[in-house]
């Protein structure tokens, strides 16, 4: 029970900053697809530089266990071309769709609607996908680091450096 309270408190408090953010609106969805604007992108990225670093200290500390997923490039790819389509239809990817419900509007539902017909859809053709596409290109549970052969904390680094230099040049460009 512990876990789903934090699960249901980091929920909260993320949708609360996907509001604050300003990224829930349909303008700054838009503007992402078009590249005309970087609000999204940036928060996200931000979200994941600010989780790389929780997950690998947490690590290093001892307190959680990583449990890595297997890179399959063909479930990857199906997977983020449908994806990046009921984004570009609805204007909104699945988080933004619940925190547009959230602020009254209604159009998030049929995103909703989309994503509970997938998921069914998937459910069905699951044992078909797990002897196909499921398949396809299977690296295993790599990461990175391990690709690279060297410490988590140098691509950690890394990253964070780039981010930090893409947030320059897109506040330089305007975006």
């Amino acid at each position: 029970m512990g876990e789903l309270t934090y699960g249901l408190v980091t929920g909260i408090i993320f949708g609360f900053l996907l509001q604050k953010g300003r990224v829930i609106r349909y303008d700054k969805q838009i503007g992402a697809l078009r590249l005309k604007d970087m609000t999204i992108v940036k928060f996200m990225f931000t979200t994941v530089l600010v989780a790389m670093v929780g997950v690998y200290l947490l690590k290093d500390l001892g307190v959680i266990k990583l449990s890595v997923k297997s890179t399959i490039l063909g479930g990857n790819i199906i997977g983020g071309l449908i994806f990046g389509m009921g984004w570009g239809v609805l204007g909104y990817c699945p988080g933004t769709q619940l925190g547009a419900l959230g602020e009254g509007r209604w159009d998030a539902v049929w995103g909703i609607i989309g994503m509970l017909v997938g998921a069914g859809i998937f459910a069905e053709f699951y044992p078909t996908l797990k002897n196909t596409v499921l398949t396809w290109g299977d690296y295993g549970k790599i990461t990175i680091p391990q690709i690279l052969g060297v410490n988590h904390w140098i691509v950690i680094v890394v990253f964070v450096v780039l981010g930090i230099l893409m947030f320059r040049w897109f506040e330089k460009k305007g975006l």
